[in-house]
């Protein structure tokens, strides 16, 4: 069962979506973009849910608690209309602990049922995602 960003469900769900998102970019991009995407596709759903203030705030704390993991990250900042800006191609490796962490937030705050079932409705055509669901929500 995923319940935070510790997990490791959660650290591998937040690689797979970084490494999808990649795959379908320019590869010379690579994951500096591919991070962002993962935010970016994020945005919109989280922002009906808790508004665009909300959804900065969230994102604003995930990175918060990823800079505590990989100082690495504390050149990266949240802009006031929620896209991440300082993302470098040495920095980006640590990009999925920014995303674990704002999954387990998502978690925290609209439970894990509901993240699973965003999640999947934003990546629809992510490998194993529909698996990935059921079977964290029979657990």
């Amino acid at each position: 069962m995923m319940r935070s960003a510790d997990e490791p469900t959660t650290r591998e769900l937040a690689q797979r979506l970084i490494t999808y998102e990649g795959s379908q970019i320019d590869p010379a991009d690579g994951n500096i973009y591919a991070v962002g995407r993962v935010c970016d596709k994020l945005r919109g759903p989280l922002a009906t849910l808790v508004g665009p203030a909300g959804f900065c705030s969230l994102l604003m704390r995930a990175l918060t608690l990823a800079k505590r993991d990989a100082p690495v990250l504390s050149a990266w900042e949240v802009r006031p209309d929620g896209s991440l800006e300082g993302l470098s191609d040495e920095t980006t490796q640590m990009g999925a602990v920014l995303i674990a962490q704002l999954i387990g937030l998502m978690i925290t705050f609209i439970g894990e049922s509901l993240t699973l079932r965003l999640l999947r409705d934003v990546w629809v055509d992510l490998p194993d995602s529909a698996a990935m669901v059921e079977r964290n929500e029979s657990e």
